[in-house]
């Protein structure tokens, strides 16, 4: 089921299925790639990531020095990606003409032994978005908790290969020829998104950590911008402990007018393969909860 909200030029577009973010515009200018029809998020474009982002290797992780073999989701390079969630229908449980909560309840299965109530809040602002996260844990042990999601990126009908991004990150994690991350080290001249770079020029499946908030907030700040040639702006925040963030660029996102560029970038809470190396889990005790927030906003031109 599709949820349409409005608030003043605000205009979103919500999927019940894995909570997806389906289009995004302000003042008429779509800042997320839109998912038209009922057509599937294509590479994922909207999802939510949970309980972890980006993928597993080989689909087996370690609780208390027992091996837990999860399904295999990506089999050409044997992992477990993007969660639990992807293909679950959400239920409505709140509604308002400028927000929506669905939520879903992530059920014990292979190499997933707990039980979590998850949901997501969109709830629009007066130039984008804010998605609040959270998650209680309904099993009588503790239980490992990350999310993500994956959302594509433009300002407007710029071509997306003329945008400029920008990402604070201080670090990057190097992988395998299966893209199973195997060191954090700090960013190079090909992985190093702080100065901003045209998207035509990258060529990346990245995580990044060490995140710089810009502008910090109330708990918050900016995490990676895209900006067109006349200083139009998609903006993307996080909670100060989402530390992390996926970029991911592809020549052949599907459109309307033929296959082109397109960058999804992504807020994650942990890096990828966090099930085996435990970094920056959230551990929920039984009963125990945790939410968090990212959110877009849109600027128009400069000068």
């Amino acid at each position: 089921m599709h949820i349409s909200l409005t608030r003043g030029t605000v205009l979103a577009e919500i999927d019940t299925v894995a909570a997806a973010l389906r289009a995004l515009s302000v003042d008429g200018i779509e800042i997320t790639e839109p998912t038209r029809g009922d057509a599937m998020p294509p590479y994922s474009n909207g999802v939510v990531l949970a309980p972890w982002p980006n993928r597993v290797a080989d689909a087996r992780w370690s609780l208390d020095d027992v091996v837990q073999q999860l399904d295999i989701t990506e089999p050409a390079r044997g992992g477990a990606l993007h969660g639990l969630l992807r293909f679950t229908d959400y239920a409505v449980r709140e509604q308002s003409p400028d927000a929506v909560t669905l939520g879903a309840v992530v059920a014990p299965q292979h190499g997933w032994p707990f039980a979590l109530d998850t949901w997501v809040t969109y709830a629009l602002e007066p130039d984008g978005i804010t998605a609040t996260h959270g998650v209680r844990n309904l099993t009588s042990t503790r239980a490992p908790w990350a999310v993500g999601t994956h959302p594509f990126l433009r300002v407007g009908d710029v071509p997306v290969e003329q945008l400029r991004l920008t990402a604070p990150a201080g670090s990057y994690f190097v992988v395998d020829e299966r893209l199973n991350p195997i060191v954090e080290q700090p960013v190079t001249s090909t992985a190093d998104l702080r100065g901003g770079r045209l998207v035509g020029e990258l060529d990346l499946d990245t995580a990044f950590g060490e995140l710089v908030h810009v502008a910090p907030a109330n708990g918050r700040g900016d995490s990676a911008w895209l900006e067109a040639p006349d200083g139009s702006r998609t903006t993307l925040w996080q909670d100060l402990d989402w530390g992390y963030l996926q970029v991911f660029t592809t020549p052949d996102f599907p459109r309307a007018g033929g296959k082109g560029v397109a960058v999804a970038i992504e807020p994650m809470t942990a890096p990828p393969d966090a099930l085996n190396s435990g970094q920056d889990l959230v551990w929920l005790e039984p009963g125990a909860s945790w939410q968090g927030s990212w959110g877009l906003r849109y600027s128009g031109p400069t000068g």
